[in-house]
């Protein structure tokens, strides 16, 4: 008991050689010679270290708080926040998470450009419309595949194909004889306009923690109408027993990808790319179709 007694004594005598009356005052008197003097500059170093580590640790937090947004799950994860705190924080802008949790309508005007591919490489394609779309379910979590289905539709009443001017191109044709050789044939081209619908576009709007950036794939089909028959073909000649028409009803299979680039809340510009395949299903007595392009579409999106 009698050095339980000594300790506390000691303690309290050092507390107060440090941060009492004799400290402020340099009274030596209640201090033993050497021991407390060694004793002070200790506490008087670890005083100036712990005030350095406050000071630090205080720039940093409050350089940390400066610089981010404080949302809902912020506040959950922090205890620590009051009401009046949280009130006074700026609030969180994350206009894809926004939509995400609304399953927000999208509406708005694109444009595409586009090029053919292999033996339709020199086939170039501009068109323009306007876009409606639906987030039909909440996020379904399945990994990285985690996201959204929406359902969408375009109309594109700007649609043109611009294709080599009218030529000859040799073909092998049938004599009488029944014998094949070769034969320059004219055929047609130059640009085509007509019209679009893509009643049916499935789009997977993917989760991400971006609060800028919505990704997403899409497959869709769609139908096109043009004022003369696409794509052109060999020109009929009826001396030669030749029928190249082809249709001005195509169909248009595609599918691909893009992002949502979310500049503000609601409002989004977009860019994609879609693989597309026209072809009139042999509604035509020719079908040469156009096997492959790639579509590159920008535009810009309104959410409500």
């Amino acid at each position: 008991m009698s050095n339980r007694l000594a300790a506390r004594d000691e303690a309290a005598r050092l507390w107060r050689s440090f941060f009492g009356k004799d400290r402020e005052q340099g009274n030596e008197g209640t201090r033993r010679p050497g021991l407390g003097l060694r004793r002070g500059k200790d506490l008087r170093r670890a005083e100036g270290i712990v005030v350095l580590l406050l000071f630090v640790g205080t720039a940093t937090v409050a350089a940390q708080t400066n610089n981010r947004a404080v949302s809902s799950g912020d506040v959950d994860r922090d205890p620590l926040l009051t009401a009046a705190q949280v009130q006074n924080m700026p609030a969180v802008s994350d206009p894809v998470a926004e939509v995400r949790k609304e399953q927000s309508w999208e509406y708005g005007p694109f444009v595409n450009w586009g090029t053919g591919v292999g033996d339709r490489s020199d086939y170039k394609f501009l068109w323009g419309g306007f876009e409606l779309g639906k987030v039909l379910t909440p996020v379904e979590h399945a990994g990285i595949f985690s996201g959204q289905l929406e359902f969408a539709g375009n109309i594109m009443p700007l649609w043109q194909a611009y294709t080599p001017a009218p030529h000859e191109e040799t073909y092998t044709c049938i004599n009488t004889n029944g014998q094949p050789y070769s034969c320059q044939l004219p055929t047609g081209g130059g640009t085509f306009y007509g019209v679009s619908l893509t009643p049916v576009i499935f789009r997977w709007n993917f989760a991400t923690s971006s609060h800028r950036i919505q990704p997403w794939f899409q497959a869709a089909g769609g139908l096109i109408y043009t004022t003369h028959k696409y794509p052109p073909n060999i020109l009929t000649n009826k001396a030669l027993g030749i029928d190249g028409g082809t249709s001005v009803w195509n169909f248009s299979p595609q599918g691909g990808g893009g992002i949502h680039y979310f500049f503000r809340p609601k409002r989004s510009i977009d860019l994609g790319v879609n693989g597309v395949h026209i072809s009139s299903a042999s509604l035509g007595d020719r079908n040469p179709g156009v096997n492959a392009s790639i579509q590159i579409q920008v535009g810009y999106t309104f959410w409500r």
